[in-house]
């Protein structure tokens, strides 16, 4: 049975992910790729119920853990209803976040415990870790610039955290890369959405090369 290609595409509040990710999905599509984008939470229907939940600014009483298992129960429904079938017919599938950011945000920032979260996800996702990982390499004061200079994008609860917050998830991301060097590739989101999707287009060729 033929096996696609997963990448997912790592980063925090800011980095530009979803704006670049698009712009990779149809340069792939142009070449005659089968391929298949999608994001976390959500993707799907449910999940993106359960997205709905977590992100809701009116929800700032969620517990951690709650948060955790939620990110955790969209993450198993998204991958059994959509990224898996799409890798069995041998899809490149584009995923914007996956496990990597349940460790930073909730394993870390939280205060969960990496290894903890990790747990908890590797029974959601029963072995299947992505292939690669594009982490956007980015400083949080950078990040929560430009979404509050944006006014194309609203603001969720996560964006709502301290600045003390979203410098720990850096930190959780800078030890995520440790634990995993071989699958994450980081990459300088600094730089214009041009000059950044020019360095992941350069990086996504050469893993499907």
């Amino acid at each position: 049975m033929a096996k696609g290609t997963f990448i997912t595409f790592e980063g925090p509040e800011g980095a530009g992910k979803t704006t670049v990710i698009k712009e990779i999905y149809r340069r792939l599509e142009q070449q005659g790729k089968h391929v298949v984008l999608t994001r976390e939470p959500g993707g799907i229907r449910i999940a993106e119920k359960i997205r709905t939940i977590i992100l809701d600014n009116d929800h700032e009483e969620m517990d951690g853990r709650t948060e955790a298992l939620l990110y955790a129960a969209a993450r198993r429904q998204h991958l059994t209803e959509k990224v898996v079938p799409a890798l069995v017919t041998g899809a490149i599938v584009l995923c914007d976040r996956f496990v990597d950011s349940s460790l930073a945000y909730q394993g870390y920032a939280r205060g969960l415990g990496i290894e903890e979260v990790l747990t908890i996800n590797e029974f959601a996702i029963d072995g299947l870790m992505p292939d690669h990982t594009i982490y956007f390499d980015l400083s949080p004061e950078v990040g929560l610039a430009r979404i509050a200079s944006s006014g194309n994008r609203e603001q969720n609860r996560l964006d709502n955290e301290t600045l003390k917050f979203h410098q720990d998830v850096a930190e959780g991301y800078r030890l995520v890369q440790l634990k995993f060097p071989e699958r994450i590739q980081p990459i300088d989101a600094s730089g214009s959405v041009e000059e950044v999707t020019e360095i992941v287009w350069e990086t996504v060729a050469s893993f499907i090369s």
